[in-house]
């Protein structure tokens, strides 16, 4: 029987760190099957309710994927982001055990081309905030994001330095996003994509176009480029039955 260690770690998250430790090792293979949660409660003297949490976060985060009535297995290795919630991109790869780097492309003042005055609001060709980010999965290229801000709402964002610091954790700070909408889209890499990505011509992507707001209006509008073989999108819902 293996126990949970008495550093102050919850127990769920021992589960994970044992979970993550063995794939990241190779002991655990794309598509090996993990631990059932009953075998699970014995190994680490838990409760079924914490080693439930344990398998459900893992699988929100796209490291399992569960198959009903015969267990939970080793997802492959792609970033999966949650189809229904922002999160930011660092986080997301850092819940997967694996660490985030960002290169700054370009931050600059440029004018407002017309589709984005449209989504923030503002007047076509007057200054609008540009910022080319390319953030990297274990120095893999995971995502190109092309994000336009508001300088209405933001003024000092092309002061920030965003090699340290994501786009989305500073807006998140100095204008608390209350509601955004988006679209996803298949699309073929164009050369430009192809270059930052560091992928083949032509190759497949996945693109969000997102729009965030705050309490006073439209802040910024993003597009971000994945490369297919390395990004996916999921979710997990929890569904009330009608009664």
């Amino acid at each position: 029987m293996q126990r949970s260690n008495d550093s102050g770690t919850p127990k769920f998250a021992a589960i994970k760190e044992f979970i993550l430790s063995q794939i990241e090792s190779g002991n655990w293979p794309e598509h090996s099957r993990v631990p059932s949660e009953h075998e699970l409660c014995d190994q680490f003297a838990v409760s079924r309710m914490t080693a439930r949490r344990a398998l459900q976060e893992l699988t929100e985060q796209g490291v399992l994927y569960r198959t009903q009535g015969v267990g939970s297995f080793v997802a492959s290795p792609k970033s999966q982001s949650a189809l229904l919630e922002i999160r930011n991109i660092a986080d997301e790869i850092q819940a997967r055990g694996h660490f985030h780097s960002a290169r700054l492309v370009q931050l600059t003042s440029l004018p407002c081309p017309t589709v984005v005055a449209t989504a923030l609001g503002l007047v076509r060709n007057e200054p609008v905030f540009f910022s080319l980010i390319v953030h990297f999965d274990n120095q893999t290229p995971l995502q190109l994001e092309a994000r336009y801000v508001n300088p209405k709402m933001v003024p000092l964002y092309l002061q920030q330095d965003f090699a340290f610091q994501t786009p989305h954790e500073y807006l998140s700070a100095v204008a608390p996003l209350t509601e955004a909408d988006h679209i996803i889209e298949a699309v073929l890499a164009d050369e430009f994509t192809c270059k930052h990505l560091k992928i083949s011509a032509h190759e497949p992507c996945l693109r969000l176009t997102r729009r965030t707001f705050s309490r006073e209006g439209a802040v910024s509008f993003a597009f971000l480029t994945s490369a297919g073989s390395r990004y996916r999108l999921g979710g997990h819902l929890n569904i009330t039955p009608v009664k």
